[in-house]
């Protein structure tokens, strides 16, 4: 099954590209909007949503770690790469400015959810540390719920929980 968003409202359509043939044309109309579009089948080269691009949770990006995002209600698995900085995490919405959406249809994630800071000690080791954005719905640490001014250091494994979604950290692997 492949996943095409609608460019006018952001709404996904599910369709099984099995059905089609390579480079074959096909017109949608949004359920959403009524907005019709078209695409063709094969190699696009356009980028893939988040959701296509990788679900290999061992791939590391820069050797910073990444996020497994797994939701609950919703069946959806994306690995977000992690960057040195602040990692925003929150619901994709169109226009959006926080560098780690989740495309989700999650009503309970806030649109800046909460924040992971990748950064390196005076070991020069990584240290992950989560703090909440804040929330509406809050942030919880294994099941503890983060206060706003909590910081709290991530290890290998650490579960996060945003709404109805849980996040996994896997972090780099330093040698």
């Amino acid at each position: 099954m492949k996943r095409v968003r609608c460019p006018k409202c952001d709404n996904y359509i599910i369709f099984d590209e099995t059905k089609y043939m390579e480079d074959q044309q096909l017109v949608f109309q949004c359920p959403n909007c009524n907005r019709q579009f078209g695409i063709r089948l094969g190699t696009s080269k356009i980028l893939q949503t988040r959701k296509e691009e990788t679900t290999d949770e061992n791939v590391q990006h820069e050797g910073l770690g990444s996020i497994v995002v797994v939701e609950n209600v919703f069946h959806y698995k994306q690995v977000l790469p992690l960057q040195m900085g602040d990692n925003i995490f929150g619901r994709y919405v169109q226009g959006t400015s926080i560098n780690q959406p989740i495309e989700t249809v999650d009503p309970s994630i806030d649109t800046k959810h909460c924040i992971i800071r990748v950064q390196r000690n005076k070991k020069n080791e990584l240290q992950y540390i989560l703090r909440d954005a804040p929330s509406n719905t809050g942030t919880f640490y294994m099941n503890e719920i983060l206060r706003d001014q909590d910081r709290i250091h991530l290890e290998e494994g650490s579960i996060i929980t945003i709404g109805a979604t849980t996040l996994i950290l896997h972090t780099a692997n330093e040698e």
